[in-house]
Parts: structure tokens; sequence; C-alpha cells
């Protein structure tokens, strides 16, 4: 993501992105206004980033609806820049606004009306918009099968709104046509968010919506303006506990390297001081591994947590290879009955309060707490289904947080951040090098790291869960591929998060994904 942020950007669904227009119409913006911005900033995009595949023309398949008369405006704009453009009609346009829009680009010199796509190398996909649901049927499904041969010889597909057959809410794949590049409008819809292998790199479009709607409570998209504007500066006379204090309670014999990641992403992130409380036979293990790091055993007694945690600690991280025993969350409950400053529980110390967040709960109320959970973990707590989670991932993170006394950071594709208020923020940063054991344990090392330093429970886990994965696009941009990347690549890569630039931010470009997959950015 990239750039200073003007407006927030919102993540919503179907309904809520129509709502928005409906608002913006109803303010006095013209509905054949917002569609000329649509296709006119699509054509913006297409001329600055596929300039070298612009030779042989381009390609649109236009729709009957206002998708489709997006696709006109992109023709009529393209053309008017000098490329010839071929409109492939999937049918008559049936509202006014895309009426209108067929006839402007007819009447500029450069586009032409065929049966085909020949062989451009940049094919548009104007069939379905937001609004549309179910299997694509017709002129319509033949459509995107062409279009999915287009991209097996070699073209590159642009998708207008969202990939025709996707979901915008579910990203449910209805045989969508897969893009290589998607051209949002106004706001992020939550299928695209969903389905990154569908949609390509993602660009959200400024078409001048503003404010318009922003009564929904739809969740913000987490960009990195916002979330570097979150992190206190590190002062030029800073020692290490100015920078703070993070213990790390876990380690269990055989599971102590879950421990050693969080400490270490936690010092990539700017801690100053890290204590691992493990297992006594973990000890040596990760004195070996985490030289910067001190090390205790597990307390037994109460006294003991004020020694090794309570008179030493700013903050405290609990989970990391702790163990899902009852042994565990004995300690677990020690820990947090004791301590009484920021927290932030993660893996086993979730696992070990399994159907049971409101004992969590009462030992997390009163000071700011992240909870950390994967799709299962979120399940166990609420003792229902990941299906049902997955269902739910924008809504039920708000029911947890309330359960569980604490911001809720639910990791996954996207990550979805709730307080207890029922703030929601969603974070689509990462990649599918984050899909490896001992992923979860950087996060947390670098959420208890921010949530040390600024006290503020929710806004932490956005920027951490931002942090992490923007590491992992950084480690896969690197070197091009998913395939290879270690979480020895991510962490080193956490460096670069805190300090490297974005790229400059095109004019009406509100917020920008890269594509995850292994395919060469477009061109």
């Amino acid at each position: 993501m990239s750039g200073a942020q003007r407006t927030p950007v919102r993540v919503t669904t179907a309904r809520e992105s129509a709502a928005r227009d409906a608002a913006a119409i109803a303010a006095g913006i013209p509905s054949a206004t917002l569609m000329q911005r649509a296709g006119e900033g699509a054509a913006e995009i297409i001329l600055r980033r596929c300039a070298s595949r612009l030779d042989r023309g381009v390609a649109v398949l236009a729709g009957s609806g206002n998708n489709g008369g997006d696709g006109w405006v992109v023709a009529r704009s393209l053309a008017a820049h000098g490329v010839k453009v071929r409109v492939v009609p999937a049918g008559d346009p049936r509202t006014p606004d895309a009426a209108a829009a067929r006839v402007a680009a007819l009447a500029t010199k450069g586009v032409t009306v065929a049966n085909e796509i020949g062989d451009a190398r940049i094919v548009v996909d104007a069939l379905l918009g937001t609004g549309a649901q179910g299997e694509p049927r017709g002129t319509v499904a033949a459509a995107i099968a062409t279009i999915g041969e287009a991209r097996a010889r070699g073209a590159r597909i642009v998708a207008l709104d969202l990939p025709s057959g996707l979901d915008a809410d579910t990203g449910a794949s209805h045989h969508a046509a897969r893009a290589d590049l998607t051209l949002t409008f106004g706001t992020l819809k939550r299928g695209l968010a969903i389905a990154r292998d569908v949609t390509g790199a993602i660009v959200v479009l400024d078409i001048g919506l503003g404010a318009s709607g922003d009564d929904d409570g739809a969740p913000e998209l987490v960009t990195a303006a916002w979330a570097r504007g979150q992190i206190p500066a590190i002062p030029a006379t800073a020692h290490k506990g100015i920078r703070k204090k993070l213990a790390i309670v876990g380690g269990q014999p055989g599971m102590a390297g879950a421990t050693i990641l969080a400490a270490r992403a936690a010092m990539r992130s700017g801690i100053g001081m890290v204590r691992l409380v493990v297992a006594r036979d973990s000890i040596p293990v990760v004195q070996a591994a985490a030289p910067h790091a001190t090390a205790a055993a597990w307390p037994a007694r109460d006294e003991d947590v004020r020694d090794a945690v309570t008179d030493w600690a700013d903050a405290v991280l609990i989970g990391p290879g702790l163990g899902d025993s009852p042994q565990s969350r004995t300690l677990a409950e020690r820990v947090l009955s004791a301590f009484r400053a920021p927290v932030v529980v993660d893996a086993d110390g979730l696992n070990v309060f399994k159907g049971d967040a409101r004992s969590l709960g009462a030992l997390l109320t009163g000071r700011p707490a992240i909870i950390t959970p994967h799709v299962a973990e979120c399940a166990r707590l609420l003792g229902t289904s990941a299906e049902n989670v997955l269902a739910r991932r924008f809504e039920i993170g708000v029911e947890l947080a309330e359960l569980a006394q604490a911001a809720v950071v639910l990791k996954g594709v996207p990550t979805v951040i709730s307080d207890r208020a029922g703030g929601r923020r969603v974070c689509a940063a990462g990649t599918p090098a984050l899909a490896a054991a001992g992923s979860g344990d950087l996060l947390s090392g670098i959420t208890a790291t921010i949530l040390a330093q600024t006290g503020r429970a929710a806004a932490s886990g956005a920027v951490a869960a931002w942090a992490h994965g923007r590491a992992a696009e950084l480690a896969c941009a690197q070197r091009r591929t998913v395939r290879g990347v270690t979480l020895d690549h991510v962490e080193r890569a956490l460096s670069a998060v805190w300090s490297v630039g974005e790229p400059s931010r095109e004019p009406r470009v509100l917020a920008e994904l890269p594509s995850v997959g292994d395919r060469p950015p477009l061109s």
C-alpha cells in the first residue's frame, strides 16, 4: 500500500458500496459523472502502467450494465490518447448511463466494435460489476472463458471494479475471470480482499465519493501512511528502558523456537529489552539462539511472577510455545493475574481458554490487551466452527473482543482488527509466505512491541498486522517469488518496513495492494 492517505479507504459489501454511490448522487453528483470518473481513472492507470503492451491495441469486453458502461468510457479515453480499442459487447446497454457511454465511445476515432478480441495484449474485463451474483450465464459466461484463453496466451487482464464472476461480499469465485490488475472504485470490496489469487494487484481509485455513506460503520483499510503515523519516534536521547521492556512467556521443552521468533521480531520492531520466561530446560536453547535477550524460568509462585515479570516488564506476551495443558493454563492465569499492564495473548495462551473466553476476559479486563487468534483459535474460544468464523470474519471479532475484553487481531486473508467498542480495521498486506509455522510468533512479537510503546491496543494490533504483511511483501518482491521465501527472510525485511518509502501515489489512487502470486508484475 502506498502514499499519504487523504481520506480513509473503506472495506465494503456490495450493498454498502451501492449505498455510497447513491449517497453521492443524492448529494448532487450525477451518476454519469461517477461513471466518467471511474472509466477515465482506469484508462489513466492502463496508459501509465501498460504502456509497453499497447502496441496491438486494447480489447474491452463490455457487459450490459454499468460495469459495461465503465468499459465504454475506458475505450473512449484510451482512444483519445491514440490507442486502438476493440470493444466486444456482451449485450446491449441496459442503463441510460451505459447507453450514453457507448454512444460517446463509438463517436471517438479509434474505437471499433468487434466479435472477438484479436491479438490485444491488454484485455479489459468490464462484464459484471459489484452487484452481480451467482453463476455467469450465456454470453457473459462465454466472454469470461475468452478472457481465460487470452490470459493463457500471455495477454494481461485488467478488471474493472472486480473480476467478473467474483462475489463482491464473500470472494467466492463463480468461474471468475482471473485478473492481473483490478481497478476498483471508491472502496475496497470485501471479496477483493479475500480472493487475492483472482484479483492480481488491486488499485482503489478515487471517483469523488468523499465521505458519502461513512456512517455505515464499514471498516477502514490499514494503509502504510496510517500505520507509520501511529508509531512513536525513538528520540535521540533514548536508552533501552525508554524503548520499553517486554517479557515473553512460553517456550515449553521442544517449543522454545516460538519464543525465539517472537523475540527476534520484537527486536526488529524496536523494543529495548526482551526477557524470555520459559521452561527451565529451554533456557540454554533460548540463550544460545537469542543472545540479546535475558531468560528466566517459569514462575512457580506468585512472588516468582513479581521477580521475573511484574517488577521488570512494561508489557507481556504470553503464549508462544506455552503448550496446551492444565499446567499451561495455571501458568497463564498466574501471570495475567499478577501483571496488570499491557498484554498480548497468542497461540497456546488462547488455546488453554478454549470455550471459555469469558474467563480470559476477566483476566484481561482493565488494561490495554490484544489477542491474536487465527481462525481455528477464534472458533475454539467461541465454541463455534471455523466455517462460521470465516463466513463472519468481518463481524465476529467484535463479539470476541467483548467477551475477551481485548482488541482482537483475527489473522487471515485479510486480517481483521476489532475493538470492544465495535471499531474495525482491515489489513490486506501480506503474501502466502506467511502461511508457515512460526509466522504468528513473528506477528506477536511485533504486536507486543508496538503495544508496549503506545499503550493503544486496537491501533497497535493494526500496525503490527500491516508491518508483518508488508515485510512478507518486501521479501517476496526481492526474490520475485513466494516459494522459497522463509520466515528468516520476512524477519530480516522487518527492519526495512519501518523506513522504506512507498512509491509516490498517482493522483487518483487511494490505496494499492500488490499481487500476491508468482506471475511477474503487469507492465
